[in-house]
């Protein structure tokens, strides 16, 4: 059995991380039912900041860290190659996923609480239809996040924590797209509540699948590949959908700020634990 393989202790702190970050969907889903405004400053700040914190790990410690589990079983020149594939591996599979889902239904098209509110009784249908393919849409995506997390807290704790915080406030606002078209159609905060709640399952049950079917085959080089494709996964996310959903909700320089804070504060943190 490789090292890098976790004891069940570490599995369950996983898991545990990979379900905090799914169930912030029901945040969103929480905002929409008390909110009638969107603090769209703050939002815009705290999704720069995810970006950050995610864009800083992948390069600074998950894609050095791939090089340094491959080694142990090839060259240093083939464990990088291998890094290399293994990162863009991970940013086309996110692509190929994204890809799928139509514009109209994409749930990192987010949109504010003010925005979808009002709507009349006739279109009750339409909206109706679209908080379900949103919440279907959501889980598609959210499967490969909560796999890329759950191998992160596998690897190292002081990775798991903070992708889980950064995913879970990128799950927010898509709480709010599926909860508030189900919650203006239906009447029903209950219904909203639980297909929001739903769609953030799809993280922790990427969690066990990848567990549970990839943990058998699992060797250093199996782990330092999965490892590799967490960072292209991340870098995607963060690149194509937090960083463009900030600037959407912010104004002037304040996504950059969030952006240049999350980094900051990860390298502080870095420092003092490793």
């Amino acid at each position: 059995m490789s090292e890098t393989i976790a004891n069940s202790d570490q599995v369950l702190i996983a898991f545990l991380l990979t379900l905090f970050a799914g169930l912030a969907t029901g945040i969103g889903s929480a905002i929409a039912f008390f909110a009638k405004k969107t603090n769209t400053r703050f939002l815009s700040a705290a999704l720069g900041f995810s970006g950050g914190v995610m864009i800083y790990l992948s390069f600074v410690e998950i894609f050095p860290k791939s090089i340094e589990i491959l080694e142990a079983e090839m060259t240093v020149q083939s464990a990088y190659m291998l890094t290399v594939v293994a990162f863009f591996t991970g940013m086309l599979v996110i692509a190929v996923i994204d890809r799928l889902v139509p514009d109209f239904e994409n749930p990192h098209e987010h949109k504010r609480v003010e925005q979808m509110g009002g709507e009349e009784a006739a279109k009750n249908k339409k909206l109706y239809r679209m908080g379900i393919l949103s919440a279907l849409a959501i889980a598609i995506h959210n499967f490969p996040e909560g796999l890329a997390t759950f191998l992160a807290a596998l690897q190292d704790i002081r990775l798991g924590l903070p992708i889980a915080i950064a995913i879970a406030i990128h799950n927010i606002p898509e709480g709010i797209a599926i909860s508030v078209p189900i919650h203006h159609a239906t009447g029903s905060k209950r219904k909203a509540f639980l297909y929001s709640f739903l769609s953030g399952l799809a993280e922790p049950v990427g969690a066990i699948v990848g567990f549970f079917i990839l943990m058998p085959f699992i060797n250093d080089v199996v782990f330092g590949f999965l490892f590799a494709s967490v960072a292209g996964i991340m870098v995607f996310i963060s690149i194509d959908h937090l960083l463009p959903t900030a600037r959407e909700y912010g104004t002037g320089h304040l996504p950059l700020y969030g952006l240049m804070a999350g980094m900051a504060i990860m390298a502080i943190s870095l420092v003092f634990f490793m």
